[in-house]
């Protein structure tokens, strides 16, 4: 029985990509930064990345790394800088280990002289996998939904409990979203080898007209408004206090504005994003889903 190895098979994206591991009949092992309080039925390792030599041992035997690791933004020590230092730790080890190939979660548009240190980051990692001359796939998604995804739920709620929500400016930026289980079956079946290329749905929508479609689905009477893109990192920081979490921080919105949440290329998922908004309406948005509670609070 071939073994794969997933970081963060208990989180997000990387639960996906374990159950159709697991539904293809392969033995998944998890690295993890929380092993203690991991459940399931997959093997349970730590992600520890100052121990390189821990790391190569959790990764030995392996065929696949599925790499879903990353930081949102940065939190104390958990900085950007910090996670690609850490991703080239866990790709080395990677090497060491024998590990067949690398299938790699990135961003669209990664790039390494962009301003915004989340691409420019993502970039630097991209780059760091193709020099080690592992076999490798890179999966540039922009936007995931379904499956319990914090953006379109915590909109959904915020439409839900608020009387207004703000968009900044015209809310014409788009975005090109993919379902959690098109990036899955993409990851697990998709046959790239030495490639990397955008994961993206068949739709391309607008930040204003995507706020419409969920407060449609959810019966929400909240009152969509424009306000300058200068107004919207201070609104979600001052509703991000009141919520002890971090909704949407300036560089996110910054790189959404400018279209880095879009992209040009042909579809490689299938479900339509406002299809399944329409469909899942009346459960969208009934609980907050916490980012910092998911990923730095134990609770």
């Amino acid at each position: 029985m071939q073994l794969d190895v997933v970081t963060g098979a208990f989180s997000y994206s990387g639960a996906a990509i374990a159950r159709d591991l697991q539904a293809a009949g392969h033995r998944v092992r998890t690295l993890t930064g929380h092993p203690a309080t991991a459940p399931g039925d997959i093997e349970v390792r730590p992600l520890d990345f100052s121990d390189e030599d821990q790391l190569a041992r959790s990764l030995d035997g392996a065929h696949t790394l599925y790499n879903t690791y990353w930081v949102r933004f940065s939190r104390g020590r958990n900085t950007h800088a910090q996670a690609v230092a850490n991703s080239r730790v866990l790709f080395d080890a990677a090497k060491r280990a024998g590990v067949q190939r690398v299938v790699h979660v990135s961003i669209t548009h990664a790039d390494p002289g962009s301003p915004f240190p989340y691409f420019a980051g993502k970039a630097a990692v991209e780059q760091h996998l193709k020099s080690i001359g592992i076999p490798y796939a890179i999966l540039r998604p922009a936007i995931l939904f379904g499956g319990g995804d914090v953006l379109v739920n915590n909109i959904a709620w915020l439409l839900r409990h608020l009387p207004v929500f703000a968009i900044g400016g015209s809310g014409a930026y788009r975005i090109r979203p993919i379902h959690v289980d098109d990036l899955a079956r993409l990851a697990v079946g998709g046959g790239i080898e030495n490639d990397t290329v955008d994961a993206v749905g068949p739709e391309s929508v607008a930040f204003r007209d995507m706020v419409a479609a969920i407060r449609t689905a959810t019966g929400s009477h909240a009152a969509i408004v424009g306000v300058p893109g200068w107004a919207v990192p201070p609104l979600a920081g001052a509703l991000g206090l009141a919520l002890r979490d971090v909704l949407l921080t300036a560089q996110e919105y910054q790189a959404m504005a400018a279209g880095l949440a879009d992209s040009t290329a042909e579809p490689t998922g299938q479900v339509v994003f406002t299809d399944w908004i329409a469909s899942h309406g009346a459960t969208l948005g009934r609980h907050y889903a916490s980012e910092l509670n998911r990923h730095f609070r134990q609770v």
